[in-house]
């Protein structure tokens, strides 16, 4: 069953919030699917995720270099594949990075769903005013709608 979990935003408070608990749950291995329309708040929510996953420095959009390393808690892999046909992401060898040692955050997953693993999570952020975003995870496999179950009882803590 696939478990989803809406989450109102009204600022970038709550998304740090969600980010920081959602960091304190991923495993090595966890690839996080983001998608929504520009402006949405994709970088916004992966650099409040970088942030509570023990990244230091700035963490900006991989739109050009595609993908991004950074070292916290786990290795992070933000990547953005909006520029990318399903092949040249299939080229790349995604993989290494889906099945590896880290996180990974995907921008635009929704171009690349195929190759994305069975088990991952996937959160929609839509906007809803100035700062308001509608945030909606929806597990993809166990562990992941293990978390969405958990929000959906307990809350952000």
């Amino acid at each position: 069953m696939t478990e989803t979990f809406n989450y109102e935003s009204s600022g970038l408070e709550d998304t740090e919030r969600l980010a920081a608990w959602l960091a304190g749950v991923v495993q090595p291995g966890t690839v996080i699917g983001l998608d929504g329309d520009l402006g949405a708040g994709k970088t916004a929510f992966s650099q409040c995720f970088a942030r509570a996953l023990g990244v230091s420095g700035v963490v900006n959009s991989p739109t050009f270099t595609i993908i991004k390393e950074y070292e916290g808690r786990l290795p992070l892999y933000h990547m953005d594949v909006y520029r990318l046909s399903l092949e040249e992401a299939d080229e790349l060898g995604l993989d290494d990075y889906f099945y590896g040692d880290g996180v990974c955050l995907v921008e635009w997953s929704s171009l690349i769903t195929e190759l994305l693993p069975q088990e991952h999570l996937h959160i929609h952020l839509e906007r809803r005013g100035d700062s308001a975003r509608l945030i909606t995870l929806t597990g993809q496999g166990d562990i992941t709608d293990g978390w969405c179950r958990d929000l959906k009882q307990n809350g952000v803590r």
